[in-house]
């Protein structure tokens, strides 16, 4: 079973092996930078080498670690000089996951800011596909959204429409988000609920393409486009739910990525328990 959480980088990015270890992860997702920000340090030689070691010496599988995009770019901005800052750091974030081994780069799709569908899809594959023109090895995975406003790629088929113009196509996978997936209308509350969308999935993306899951519970109820994720089992999506997409993803050897809040009832610890425990 691969399965952990996002892990901080606080002190050095080499600590994030160290975080990953201490919550029993075979898993693990970070942020290269900060993710609040424009501006990214650049890598010693000694960031890289201490973060390849520890991971070696972790035997945490480098194809079950990702990277996420940070939160202020946004690919299906119309705005030009937006957009060019965000496939920048698009370009640049591949870059960073090349140099510290890291296979997959999870990436949010963005907002069309009220343009349109048709022009925000536009102008997202002209992002992606300019990023996927780096000489490296390192895959982006779109993530699939929760139906905000002016959001595009919730719904599995536009998802799919999306993906497919993609190219060249060794370069992109897909992320697919529980609490996304679920506040966007697909309902994962039972084992044959869980098989009847991934098998929507499938139809319309491919599980071959599916290279990371996020498991997360909804704050929220089936459809309310909501992104609050919440402690596995105790929001929407229920027990049985999470449980049956814990078995999908092991099934698969898919990786098991959890972006759970840390508060008062539960900490990553007692989450990635949880999952290990309806595994």
């Amino acid at each position: 079973m691969k399965i952990g959480c996002h892990v901080s980088i606080s002190g050095s990015i080499d600590k994030a092996i160290d975080n990953a270890v201490e919550r029993e992860c075979s898993a693990f997702q970070i942020f290269t930078r900060n993710p609040r920000g424009w501006h990214a340090k650049e890598f010693t030689k000694e960031d890289i080498t201490n973060f390849k070691s520890k991971l070696k010496t972790s035997k945490i599988d480098r194809f079950a670690t990702c990277a996420h995009m940070p939160y202020l770019p946004n690919l299906a901005t119309p705005k030009d000089d937006g957009f060019e800052k965000s496939v920048k750091t698009l370009v640049n974030e591949v870059e960073r996951c090349a140099q510290l081994g890291i296979p997959y780069l999870v990436t949010h799709l963005g907002s069309h800011l009220g343009t349109g569908e048709e022009a925000g899809i536009k102008r997202l594959v002209e992002g992606l596909t300019k990023a996927g023109q780096t000489k490296n090895d390192v895959m982006i995975l779109l993530e699939n959204t929760a139906g905000q406003k002016n959001s595009v790629g919730s719904d599995f088929k536009q998802l799919g429409e999306i993906f497919n113009q993609l190219k060249p196509a060794k370069k992109f996978g897909v992320c697919f988000d529980s609490c996304h997936a679920f506040v966007a209308g697909y309902d994962l509350r039972t084992e044959e609920k869980v098989k009847e969308s991934f098998d929507e999935f499938d139809k319309y993306v491919g599980i071959k393409n599916l290279k990371i899951l996020h498991l997360n519970d909804a704050k929220g109820e089936i459809g309310c486009n909501l992104d609050r994720h919440y402690h596995l089992g105790l929001g929407g999506i229920g027990e049985k739910g999470i449980a049956s997409i814990v078995k999908f993803a092991n099934k698969r050897k898919i990786p098991i990525i959890l972006e759970t809040p840390i508060d008062d009832d539960r900490d990553d610890f007692e989450n990635i328990r949880k999952a290990k425990g309806f595994a």
